[in-house]
Order: C-alpha cells, then structure tokens, then sequence
C-alpha cells in the first residue's frame, strides 16, 4: 500500500490544487453542523484519511436526491460522516443498513446519529461485512436504491458482486478511494489492495451489467449503475 499523501481536514484529493479544493468547498458545499463538527472531531485521529471529504459527501447526497434513494447500504462506516451526510439526505422513511466491524469508530458514529435524530433510520450491522451482504442476500432483502463500498481494498471486488445482487436496476453502486492516490496508475505498484482496485476498476468498465464513470473527486470514486 503506498503511503498517504497529507492531507488537511478539507483537502482529500492528490489531484486538485489544495486552493482549489477549498474553493469547492468553500463556494458549493452547505454542510450540516453536526456533520461538520463530526469531520472535525475525526481530523484528530491517526487514521482520518479514511473519512470522505465535504464535497463528496455533498456529491453523494446530490445522487441520491437524484435518483430518489429511499433505501441506502454502505460497506464500512468508520465514524459515521458518510452515513450521517445520507441519512440526512434521505426521505423521513428512508432507511440504511451499514456494514462495519469496529465498536470504537461506530460509537462516535453512533453518538452523532443519536444527536442528529437520524438514529432510528440506520441499521448499524457490526460483522464483517461479505457476512452481513451474504446474509441480506439469503434473506432475499427489499433492493436498495444506492450503495456506497469504502471498505478493506481487498475485498471490493467480493463487495461489488454482492453489492450488485442487492442494488436494484437503475440504482447506483459507488466505489470510494479507486485512484489510491494515483498508485493504480503506477506500474510499479503491485501491492494486493492496489491490484483488487485496478482489477475493479477495468471488470466494472467492461461488465454488461453496469455502465460506469471514475470520477476523480477525493480518491476517486467508481459509480456504477446498474442496468
């Protein structure tokens, strides 16, 4: 894996100019207070590279006000911005299942639900998460209108898949951190979550199944809609 480039608590891209990237967010994104004292509360960690950005969280909710998402599933959850940024965007009986394995970020992500009054609308499903997709499969689960993959780069490959037997036909399934930045255009990184990201990436633009666009927002994102 190749190390992370710094970033500040705005800027999460490798590709855009820092200026730039607060000037985006500056001028275009309306951010709720909670979600932003929930970013910066998660800008102290070690690992917060690992929230999203502003901006993508903005993105996010554009498309699922677009495509009138009622029902939203998200593979990996950490401290909860994303889930808080789609749970504020969804309709009063929208729901979320979120997938993660980890009781102390989801703790912050669920004392910020808790504030936000979103809590009774996201279904917080600690295992791993190929487990908690198998299972929502087998059970044959209402299709959900848009998913969001941002977990170990191992498996997205596994998640994609699972992802696709859940999201209904016209709902979006978008994949986070695909550009890993820039290391997948790099011929000389072969590192595992590297290679699962390239090997999603050309899978996804060639399967029948979908049609696709890589928008290189933050870390890139994948989104896949189904056909």
């Amino acid at each position: 894996m190749p190390p992370p480039k710094a970033r500040g608590m705005t800027g999460k891209s490798s590709f855009i100019d820092p200026s730039v990237q607060e000037y985006v967010v500056a001028q275009t994104v309306h951010e709720d207070a909670l979600q932003r004292e929930l970013r910066e509360e998660t800008s102290h960690r070690s690992n917060a590279i690992m929230q999203i950005g502003p901006d993508q969280a903005a993105f996010m909710q554009l498309l699922a006000h677009t495509i009138g998402a009622r029902r939203y599933l998200e593979v990996g959850v950490f401290t909860g911005y994303s889930a808080l940024a789609m749970a504020l965007a969804l309709p009063p009986d929208g729901r979320i299942v979120a997938c993660d394995v980890s009781e102390e970020y989801t703790a912050v992500a669920r004392r910020y639900w808790q504030r936000a009054g979103v809590a009774d609308k996201i279904d917080l499903r600690l295992a791993p998460a190929l487990e908690t997709l198998e299972q929502l499969v087998a059970a044959h689960a209402e299709p959900f209108d848009m998913a969001f993959i941002d977990a170990d780069k191992e498996n997205v490959g596994n998640y994609f898949e699972a992802c696709l037997k859940l999201v209904r036909s016209g709902g979006l399934i978008l994949v986070d951190n695909v550009l890993w930045s820039g290391a997948v255009a790099n011929p000389a990184v072969n590192d595992a979550d590297t290679c699962a990201l390239r090997a999603l990436a050309f899978k996804a633009a060639n399967d029948d199944r979908v049609e696709v666009a890589l928008v290189p927002m933050c870390d890139g994102i994948l989104i896949a809609r189904k056909r």
